[in-house]
């Protein structure tokens, strides 16, 4: 169906002119950017697209241009236009509040809630710049930590693509306590020796309980 197939009322720029901008939803708002659609196909249906493609809507901060320009109907400059949104969305984000989490105490304080009810373990990492400001932060994995599961390319994937000085790991145990196993520390050890090859260093892991915290740079095992 094409946008001037849709009820006046029910466009999304209408829409947004009558209900505010938040109340669209999130094909509706890459709709309003897309401005046009394709050949028998509304931009709203562009966006639905774009959405399947990444997986999920919180992926786009992080999607190239050539990534979106592989969803048929997105040309170089739509995509263009999408990447730059979410670019001048990050930077008027980072103006109005910079978040530091170089210490183990702002690591736990920043992230514990992530874990809250989590059945599983959860590993993520947090990637920071030159000034240990969080870029971004993304989850690696859920399920048992071992080294067969949680490989350091998927950590350097994103730490590259984001274009990080530095990563933090942070993982929890469902049991409550966070003392580290022997796979906790066999994990860290060959992503930190990983990112000593390509130039991007691991500064610290933390391992969250029900209600407390071990990091184990305090614990030596990043010397």
């Amino acid at each position: 169906m094409l946008i001037k197939e849709i009820s006046k009322t029910e466009r999304p720029r209408e829409r947004a002119e009558k209900l505010g901008i938040i109340a669209l939803s999130d094909n509706e708002l890459l709709a309003i950017l897309l401005r046009t659609g394709a050949k028998n196909i509304s931009a709203i249906e562009v966006g639905n697209e774009i959405i399947k493609t990444i997986d999920d809507i919180s992926n786009l901060v992080d999607t190239t241009v050539t990534e979106l320009t592989s969803v048929k109907e997105v040309g170089p400059a739509k995509a263009l236009t999408i990447v730059a949104a979410i670019e001048l969305g990050r930077r008027v984000n980072q103006a109005k509040t910079s978040v530091k989490v170089i210490t183990p105490r702002s690591v736990y304080n920043h992230l514990k809630n992530d874990f809250v009810g989590i059945k599983q373990e959860r590993f993520i990492a947090i990637f920071l710049d030159t000034k240990n400001n969080m870029i971004s932060k993304k989850t690696i994995f859920i399920g048992s930590l071992n080294m067969s599961l949680v490989h350091p390319r998927e950590v350097f994937k994103w730490a590259v693509k984001l274009s990080s000085a530095s990563i933090i790991l942070v993982h929890n145990h469902p049991s409550g306590d966070p003392t580290p196993s022997p796979q906790d520390v066999e994990v860290t050890k060959q992503i930190i020796n990983a990112g000593e090859i390509v130039g991007i260093k691991v500064i610290e892991h933390i391992i969250i309980g029900s209600d407390s915290f071990i990091s184990l740079n305090e614990l030596g095992y990043f010397k």
